[in-house]
């Protein structure tokens, strides 16, 4: 297995090594530079991200950072929420919101129980074969009656607990 790896590298369009090599014609996927990560998303364990999350700004955005250059005393409070949403896009509180997710998985959840339950009684209604006669109660009584007719285990099972004289249970 082994040589015939070995010879599939050699015998390889460009000679061995080839495979392993870089060139400096760009990478696999073409254009000469792999597009660069963005994450422009913070996210609770990495709070700040690689990017801003607006990067195109228009003229009231792009005053608004040249006042921000500036004294950040003279920046009102409306200010200043506007520069942190240019920068992130959630707060940690907003991070840290509960969602409403649980309610579509337990939807769905006790869809497929509520699903499997149809699927079984179905089974038992079209698929399963009527119960034994053994299993009936009178079937059952009558089998209690000869038990206790043959006197079975009468020194610590069933017969010792039956009152033979009386024909009822000891009490």
């Amino acid at each position: 297995m082994l040589p015939k790896a070995a010879w599939s590298l050699v015998l390889r369009k460009g000679g061995r090594g080839r495979r392993g090599m870089h060139s400096s014609e760009g990478t696999a996927c073409g254009g000469g530079k792999t597009p660069r990560y963005t994450n422009c998303y913070a996210q609770r364990h990495y709070p700040m991200p690689e990017e801003p999350f607006c990067t195109e700004l228009n003229a009231e955005q792009q005053a608004l950072k040249e006042k921000e250059k500036g004294s950040w005393t003279l920046l009102t409070h409306a200010e200043k929420v506007a520069l942190y949403r240019l920068q992130f896009n959630e707060t940690f509180a907003e991070m840290n919101r509960r969602s409403n997710e649980w309610k579509t998985v337990m939807g769905c959840v006790f869809f497929f129980f509520g699903f499997a339950a149809l699927v079984i009684w179905w089974q038992r209604v079209y698929m399963f074969p009527p119960k034994p006669i053994t299993l009936t109660d009178e079937w059952k009584a009558k089998q209690l009656q000869r038990m206790l007719d043959m006197k079975v285990n009468p020194v610590q099972g069933l017969a010792s607990h039956w009152d033979y004289e009386k024909k009822q249970w000891k009490k």
